[in-house]
């Protein structure tokens, strides 16, 4: 999930101006859509209490236009505080249903539903001679070096004398070589770089003889790209195409496992004590103590538009506006379930999972898998 992303917006307290807009490009009247646009945006938020410097940011930010941005519509997020939008940009598509919020904590969630999971995938471009790596993952698209084999001769000959065989079976030794040399690369890339799939690029043979020589639980993370190569043009589409696929499966299994966790209530190394909790009051206990592992979040789940209170810091949280007096904020305000525990799970360091499959999502829409539970801690008083 794209947290690094949405730390700025985690870190810095609110109040948030959050906007997510259906800007128009291609149509005859784009230019007046888009004045239209941030007209009705700011004057909402104006409405809603928002300062005259937050509002003025952001209908600036909504009249420019980013590059990149093709078809008719494109979506777009804002979020803005004191005078400045912290965060602008864009969705993968025009957002289901354009908005504008302004309340205590951003509404990250609706953001982090439509841009999904986003897995890392390591890209590795290869030939004969060695092999270009690229990470792909929430920060997009980054260089992560490369490798070279020996530098003996790569090509064969047509001779069939007996030096020219045996000249054949040196080069056949040099792809062995080289391409065990790519399989430790990639190996060592892929423990380096955290990614959960590699994708293989090049010819046939290159691809299965690196393939074969990767160890067999990463072999099991890498798929083949039969389209594009290691050399300058060799991209296209199709390869694009491709390695979307291998991402949207990695994102599908993630989610699963995650979900299967929470359902079991397996603990990190396989306790079978609960390491899960449901409901709003036990998340909202482990947001406070920093016990949350993994937030689990459905769209549609009866309790993610539940009222909380919340203070300045990520971890004043409470059910009752009461309970935030004992944790230090004179002022508490209400927030929706879901961004608050989202901003005080994020801020902890834990990863935030979307399960849109009603079937495997947590009852109420809210779960949590925990980093310990309160058996952990008795179980190592004992010890």
């Amino acid at each position: 999930m794209r947290i690094s992303l949405l730390q700025p917006v985690i870190d810095r307290p609110g109040p948030w101006a959050s906007v997510y807009a259906d800007i128009a490009h291609s149509t005859e009247d784009a230019v007046k859509q888009q004045e239209l646009t941030a007209s009705a945006t700011t004057a909402q938020l104006f409405a809603l209490g928002a300062d005259e410097a937050t509002c003025g940011a952001v209908h600036e930010a909504l009249l420019m236009r980013h590059e990149g941005e093709s078809g008719e519509h494109s979506g777009r997020v804002l979020f803005a505080a004191h005078g400045e939008v912290v965060l602008d940009t864009p969705l993968p598509g025009p957002p289901a249903t354009p908005f504008a919020a302004w309340g205590p904590v951003p509404r990250v969630t609706p953001f982090l539903a439509a841009v999904g999971d986003d897995p890392v995938c390591l890209v590795v471009r290869l030939d004969r001679a060695g092999a270009d790596f690229a990470v792909l993952g929430e920060r997009g698209t980054e260089d992560a070096g490369q490798v070279s084999g020996a530098d003996w001769t790569l090509h064969r000959t047509a001779s069939g004398d007996w030096s020219e065989g045996h000249f054949r079976a040196k080069v056949e030794n040099t792809w062995e070589h080289n391409a065990g040399e790519i399989a430790d690369a990639v190996r060592k890339a892929f423990e380096e770089c955290g990614a959960e799939a590699v994708v293989l690029i090049g010819d046939a043979r290159e691809r299965h003889l690196v393939h074969d020589k990767l160890p067999e639980p990463l072999r099991a993370l890498t798929y083949e790209s039969e389209h594009g190569g290691r050399a300058p043009g060799a991209e296209s589409a199709l390869v694009d195409r491709d390695i979307a696929q291998v991402r949207a499966v990695q994102e599908r299994e993630r989610i699963a496992q995650v979900a299967d966790r929470f359902r079991t209530g397996a603990g990190p190394g396989g306790k079978s004590a609960p390491h899960a909790a449901a409901g709003i009051p036990a998340l909202v206990e482990a947001a406070r103590e920093h016990r949350i592992d993994t937030l689990l979040v459905s769209p549609h789940g009866s309790d993610i538009a539940r009222q909380l209170w919340v203070g300045s810091e990520a971890d004043q949280l409470g059910v009752r506006g009461t309970e935030l007096q004992y944790l230090g904020e004179p002022r508490p305000a209400a927030a929706r379930a879901d961004d608050a525990l989202v901003r005080s799970a994020a801020a902890s360091g834990a990863d935030i999972v979307v399960v849109r499959d009603p079937e495997r999502a947590p009852s109420g829409g809210l779960g949590a898998l925990l980093r310990w539970t309160d058996a952990d801690t008795a179980d190592g008083a004992r010890h």
